[in-house]
């Protein structure tokens, strides 16, 4: 059975999950992931929102090696290079994450994206662990 790796973040396992932020009540600053306290003004009106689903990739790089702690994928001759994009959703925030193409030839700065949920490692039951990505859509 799949689990989240991180089962707070987003409303998965919803047909089209979304990403769950923080808005803060004094100033209206948007964060991800939720956090208690404003970053911008301190504040602790802060409730949760759905971040949109679709957005605008405006930074991407293409991660060729594993990341160091706390790092939980693959690692050694099971590590694929992987795609990390930040992406702008709607005027509200941006969110960095994996990205679904890795191909510096298929990556366009401003292209749309949608999110999605990806297979990312097996627990040691033999569960798969999903997480959060970005794919490109045709636009």
């Amino acid at each position: 059975m799949p689990k989240a790796l991180a089962p707070d973040i987003s409303t998965w396992p919803d047909a089209d999950p979304q990403l769950i932020a923080s808005a803060c009540g004094d100033c209206a600053a948007t964060v991800f992931p939720v956090q208690p306290r404003c970053p911008r003004c301190s504040g602790d009106r802060m409730s949760q929102t759905l971040l949109p689903r679709t957005g605008t990739l405006v930074a991407w790089t293409t991660q060729g090696f594993p990341p160091g702690a706390p790092y939980l994928g693959p690692t050694g001759k099971d590590f694929v290079p992987f795609g990390v994009g930040l992406v702008q959703l709607g005027d509200v925030i941006r969110v960095e994450g994996r990205l679904t193409e890795n191909d510096p030839e298929k990556l366009q700065f401003g292209m749309p994206v949608e999110l999605t949920m990806i297979p990312f490692a097996t627990d040691a039951d033999g569960n798969e662990i999903v997480t959060f990505a970005f794919r490109p859509v045709d636009a």
